[in-house]
Order: C-alpha cells, then sequence, then structure tokens
C-alpha cells in the first residue's frame, strides 16, 4: 500500500500522471516553438511533472533507479521554471532558464518513460544479439540530441513579454 491505493493503483495514478505530464510537456514545446505561452498547458504540464516526480519517488525502491537519477533534477528545474512563469520575470536570461527548464523535466520524464517502456516490453530472448543495455542506451542518446536540437531552436524562437501573467 502506498498512500492508502494498492501499489497496482498508486502505479496506474503514477503512469496516467506521468503519460499527462508527457502529453502536455509537448504541447508547450510546442508554444516554446512557435513563441506562444499556452497557459492552461503550462499549468498542467508543471502540475503533473511535479506529481508525476513526487509520486514516483514513493515507489519501494533498492538503491539508485534511474528514475530516482532523473526525478531529483527534474523536480529541481520544475522549481525554477514555476518561479519564472508565474512571477513573471520572463525576460532577459530567465527567459532562457524557463525554456531549459522545461525542456530538461520533460526530457527526464520522456527518459524514464523509454526506460520503463524497454523494462516492460522488451523480452530479454529479443535483446540477445546485443547487450541488453545497447538498446536503450542507443534509444535515450537519440533523444537526447532531438531534445537537444529543438532546446536549441525554443532559445531562438521563445520570446515572452516580461512582467505579464495569461
Amino acid at each position: 500500500m502506498i498512500l492508502g491505493l494498492s501499489t497496482a493503483a498508486f502505479t496506474a495514478v503514477h503512469v496516467v500522471l506521468s503519460l499527462l505530464a508527457v502529453a502536455s510537456g509537448f504541447v508547450v514545446v510546442f508554444g516554446l516553438l512557435t513563441a506562444r505561452r499556452l497557459p492552461f498547458f503550462t499549468a498542467l504540464f508543471l502540475a503533473t511533472a511535479t506529481l508525476s516526480c513526487l509520486t514516483g519517488f514513493l515507489f519501494p525502491f533498492h538503491g539508485m533507479t534511474l528514475s530516482i537519477e532523473m526525478g531529483v533534477p527534474a523536480i529541481t528545474v520544475l522549481l525554477l521554471a514555476a518561479i519564472d512563469r508565474y512571477t513573471g520575470i520572463f525576460s532577459g536570461v530567465w527567459r532562457h532558464t524557463y525554456v531549459v527548464c522545461v525542456m530538461v523535466t520533460l526530457y527526464c520524464i520522456v527518459v524514464v518513460l523509454i526506460a520503463q517502456l524497454f523494462e516492460q516490453f522488451l523480452p530479454p530472448t529479443a535483446r540477445e544479439p546485443w547487450h541488453p543495455g545497447w538498446l536503450l542506451t542507443l534509444a535515450q542518446l537519440a533523444v537526447f540530441v532531438a531534445f537537444a536540437v529543438v532546446t536549441r531552436i525554443a532559445l531562438k524562437r521563445f520570446h515572452a513579454a516580461p512582467a505579464r501573467l495569461n
């Protein structure tokens, strides 16, 4: 039992939060690329990403896991993104900080999602020609490169007016 829920029910809640965070995160990235704030999706992303990270820490674990390794930086940059977004700074270096924080948060959640998908759906026999970690490493490398490129583009395109909340 976790927070009064069975492990299966808690896992389902966590998965739904994570998938909502990923989906709304990609909408927010679209907003960054088109220089739009998209306040509803930004709030949804920040809330679901925060809840996803926090619920991820509540699972019983033994030692350091990828989820913890990605959850700690994600929750840290989420705080910076929320401060920037909801204090209305959005100018100068803070605009860049916001873009990078959103992208890092989404990247961390997507990397954990990919790892979970590999663990759940790729049987060990399908991984035999290569060491099991190679396919996952290649997928994570591809995601890293894609996020780095999109972050660079978003940094150039996202220009939000300072001190205006919408």
